[in-house]
Order: structure tokens, then sequence, then C-alpha cells
């Protein structure tokens, strides 16, 4: 009997705590024997989660939770020891309890390919500016923010994975002086309904740009980057955050046969408008040596770097990269100068999508802007002349990117597609891997 009353009991708190769930579950990094898992609850809870082998019948209890770990009430669990390329199946106990009929959620560990046969064909989605209404601290007018249905869209899309390309939350003036505020702007954008499945479909992979950070524009001089960083660690669940050298919100991962390297642009930033143009700096020189050394070690057949400031529109304005001019052309002259082949950068920032792309010293390099996502679209840009851009690629508009990845080993390419906020097909364009 006692037994029994300790069961019951426990179903009482579980059930409790799913009406406290804010949001998520998120899909966090996904490898060959780990996963990762965010939720966040509304207030102190006992979050409880069991996953298993799909098609098999025993769940395993990965434990339980009180998300009072922190102010955020978030909280992540590291599935570790799983087996390769292999689809599981997770639960909150809680959510089985309540919503019986409802199907278990999905994750699916990393290949092991190597040495066995070409890698996997698999799809990216990516995007930036994911601005979230909340009229009571937006600015009187037009509402900034819509099209929400863009997350169901990109959900539709059944990617493998997702890359956001920062703005992924706007801080308000309201927000960024104090964490209780910018824990608010991160819970409210997360908890939109639309982005749910999105965020459970694939392994969500994020880099940040100023709105996440700071106050429009910020740079490393903001006081309070300390405090914006630890929170960004809260609400994404990336596999690790700089380097001994440096802090920020810098990463690396491979994803099959892709290397990604994820960026801090924010953190050690300048400001662009220094007298001195070489004492600019966008990414810091510890920053940019480890780029180097990782994408010279790298033999992916893509290297995509993810940072939320254009890199290779030509035109030095707003934040793009040349604004910072030697540094950038350090970068620049270093890729070549060591023969980094088939580099694709990945950003956001600029309420517009197109693609860039600058052949330096012999060496062939993309930049792919995906935005934006929910935000205010930019004014025609049509009279911007940046120089690398491809005939065509401008798009003015809410929109999303897919990357799709196909191919023969050694042999690769990425078919990049725009679609509308309605899931419709903008543009496409294709990168060949170069030998």
């Amino acid at each position: 009997m006692k037994k029994l009353m300790l069961l019951l009991l426990g179903l009482l708190v579980f059930e409790f705590s799913l009406a406290q769930l804010r949001s998520g579950p998120m899909l966090g990094y996904a490898e060959h024997r780990e996963v990762a898992i965010w939720l966040q609850t509304q207030k102190q809870d006992a979050v409880q989660l069991e996953y298993r082998v799909k098609g098999t019948e025993k769940w395993k209890n990965a434990g339980t939770r009180l998300t009072k770990s922190n102010d955020a009430f978030t909280t992540q669990y590291v599935l570790g020891n799983l087996e390769p390329g292999t689809t599981y199946e997770y639960r909150l106990l809680v959510m089985a309890k309540m919503h019986g009929k409802e199907k278990p959620y999905e994750f699916k560990t990393q290949q092991l390919w190597q040495w066995r046969q070409d890698p996997p064909n698999f799809k990216i989605a990516m995007g930036s500016c994911a601005y979230v209404a909340e009229t009571a601290y937006d600015r009187p007018g037009e509402p900034y923010g819509g099209d929400y249905q863009i997350f169901d869209k990109m959900a539709d899309a059944q990617p493998d994975m997702m890359l956001w390309l920062g703005d992924n939350t706007y801080l308000r003036e309201v927000d960024w002086s104090s964490r209780s505020g910018i824990i608010h702007r991160y819970s409210h954008t997360r908890q939109l309904p639309e982005m749910q499945r999105l965020l459970a479909a694939c392994p969500n992979y994020a880099i940040w740009d100023d709105h996440d950070f700071g106050p429009n524009d910020a740079n490393g001089s903001w006081i309070h980057k300390q405090q914006s960083l630890d929170i960004f660690k809260l609400f994404w669940a990336n596999n690790g955050y700089g380097m001994p050298e440096f802090e920020g919100t810098t990463g690396a991962f491979r994803f099959n046969d892709i290397d990604f390297f994820l960026l801090d642009n924010r953190f050690h930033r300048t400001s662009e408008q220094l007298k001195d143009s070489c004492a600019r700096e966008m990414l810091g020189q510890a920053q940019l040596d480890w780029l180097i050394n990782a994408l010279k070690f790298s033999n992916a057949s893509f290297k995509i770097v993810a940072v939320g400031s254009q890199v290779l529109n030509s035109e030095a304005l707003y934040e793009n990269y040349a604004q910072f001019p030697c540094e950038r052309q350090r970068l620049l002259d270093r890729i070549a100068a060591e023969g980094i082949k088939n580099v694709i950068f990945t950003t956001g920032d600029r309420h517009h999508s197109e693609i860039s792309k600058l052949v330096h010293q012999g060496i062939v390099m993309h930049d792919i802007t995906a935005s934006p996502l929910t935000s205010k679209q930019g004014n025609s840009r049509d009279g911007e002349n940046n120089r690398n851009r491809i005939a065509g690629s401008l798009i003015v508009q809410r929109n999303y990117t897919t990357l799709e990845v196909s191919g023969k080993r050694r042999e690769r390419q990425l078919l990049l597609r725009n679609f509308d906020s309605n899931g419709q097909e903008l543009f496409s364009y294709t990168i060949a891997q170069q030998p």
C-alpha cells in the first residue's frame, strides 16, 4: 500500500509539472553517442524523461530534474552511451500519462559512415532575425514581427538540423540591462506556439548577434555582456562555448561530412566607428587564429562558418565585415595562403537574403545570408552595390533557407533553396565541392 501511495503521489507531481511546461522540449546537439534535450517550465518543478530505441518496449529512465537550478527554470538532459545511426523515442513521463494518445518525441544519433560508405545525404535549415511581438513593450506603430507560420513550414520541410544565425530573439529597451529582463525576452520568444514543432523536430544549434546580445549594434564594450553570455547558455544546447584563450559563444561540431564553426561576432567586437580602421575588430585576434587553425585541420566536404555579420558583401555599410577592413583582409588572406577550400560563410542580420561569391587569390568562397524569419524585411537593397552578389539571389521578404547536401564522397554538392513564410520556393543555387 505504501508503494502504491508513493506511485500515485509521483504521478500527481508529474501531472502538475506538465501544466507548468513553458516551452520545449528542444533537441540540442546530436553526436554519435550523445544527444542534448532542453526544456523550460513555468516555475520550479520536477521533470522526468524516459527514452528507448524506437521499436523496442522498455523505457530507460534518464532521471528527474528540478528546474529551480537556475532562475530561467530551464534544464538540459544529456543522454549518453547511445548507439550511432539509431532512432530513439523519448517522452516526459507526465506528458505520456496525461496525453496517452500522443506519439513520443524522436531523435536520431549521427551515422557512423566513415570507412564504410559514402556520407549520408541530409538537409540543413537556417535563418536569422526572429522577432516575436509583445505589444506592451514594442515600439508604437506597425507591428515589427509576424508570419510566425514560417516555423511550421520549416518543420514541414523535415530538416536534419537547424542553424539559428543570430537575432534569434530581440531584446527591447526594457530588457537588456537586467538579468530578469533578458530571461523574460528569451522565454517569451521561445514559448511561441508555432516554434515548438521545429524545436523538437531536429537538433538546433545557434550563434547570436546584437539583438540577443544587448542593444542594437552593441559591441564588446557592452557592460552586461557576461550576463548575456550566461543566459544564452541557459537557452541553447550547443556542444561547448568558447576556448580557454577566449570567452564567447564560439563553438564547432561535425554533422555527417560537414564541419560547422560557430563564431561570436559580439563579445570581442570593437566599434566600427573607431578612427583607426586597423584597430577595428569583429572577431578578435585569438578567435581568428583559432578559426584558421580549425579550418586548416578540417578535412570536411564543406566548411560552414556561421557568423552574425555579412563577411563577403563588398560594401562597408551597416555592420558588414567590410567595416573592419584590416581584420577582414587578414582572414581572407590567411584562408587563401593556407589553401583552404570549400569555405562557406552563413550569415544573418541584414533583413534580406542573398548569396555573395568571392574568388580571392584563387580560392573560391561563398557567403549565404539568410534573413529575416519573422522580423520586418529591409528596404529594397537593389541600390546597394554588393559587387560579390550572385545575380538573382537578393530576396527582400520574410524567408528561410535550406541547404541540401548530397553526392558521393569527394563529389558532394550543396543545393541552396530559399522559401517564403508560406513554404513557396523563391530561389535555388548549387555549390559543388572543389577537389
